[in-house]
């Protein structure tokens, strides 16, 4: 059962997660919150110390977190267009770069490796590492898609991943073929066997960003 009383709206596109603090409190990302009522308090904390602003810089997160807390409405919303999901975690999600809203306060949040023998760069090396029991609120890119794996395996694009549960078993690699080859590189795909749970996005921002760069204005020379 949900630790919150909330509500998703304006789903897919541009989700709004809503929730109505009774005495509680939630952890969520700096710059997420839209509104809140002046009961609640909120206040901002690097959470896990220097070592935890280090691995949260890694990943791609803001290095600081709000704590809100009392009782009384908030709304929150990533920083782009997309949908929320909830996961009602018992035991372990990581999540990619950027896929972080907010969660249950007594949550551990960590980073961890995403894994492959080499560096290869770019988005999806470094995990976010999400233990305990409670409610996690993720933000996609485009719309959240539900894959269950029961003793199977699946590829998946390192720019679709959103999150997926610790008792999958993963390996990141490199993947080429003749979109690849069109675009003169090797794209990272997880490789997931097992069972659990798998959200991913129905969008990916960077190839968004391959699409609408040609279409950006260049600096005048001279």
């Amino acid at each position: 059962m949900a630790e919150y009383d909330f509500e998703i709206t304006s789903r897919p596109s541009y989700s709004l997660l809503k929730i109505n603090l009774k005495d509680q409190e939630i952890m969520t990302e700096t710059g997420s919150m839209v509104y809140k009522d002046n009961s609640v308090n909120i206040e901002t904390s690097a959470k896990g110390g220097v070592l935890g602003v280090l691995k949260r810089a890694v990943v791609g997160e803001s290095i600081f977190m709000n704590k809100l807390s009392g009782s009384g409405r908030i709304a929150l919303a990533p920083g782009y267009s997309g949908d929320i999901v909830h996961h009602e975690l018992n035991g372990t999600l990581y999540a990619s770069s950027g896929a972080y809203l907010a969660s249950s306060s007594d949550l551990s949040i960590d980073t961890k490796f995403g894994g492959g023998k080499t560096f290869f760069g770019g988005k999806g090396l470094f995990l976010m590492k999400i233990e305990g029991s409670g409610d996690v609120f993720l933000s996609s890119y485009g719309a959240v898609e539900e894959i269950d794996l029961n003793n199977e395996s699946i590829m998946v694009d390192n720019g679709n991943l959103v999150a997926f549960t610790g008792d999958l078993s993963y390996n990141l690699g490199k993947v080429g073929g003749l979109k690849s080859t069109l675009l003169g590189g090797e794209g990272l795909i997880y490789n997931f066997s097992g069972t659990g749970k798998i959200y991913i996005q129905t969008r990916n921002i960077e190839s968004f960003i391959d699409f609408i760069t040609p279409y950006l204005p260049t600096p005048k020379q001279g």
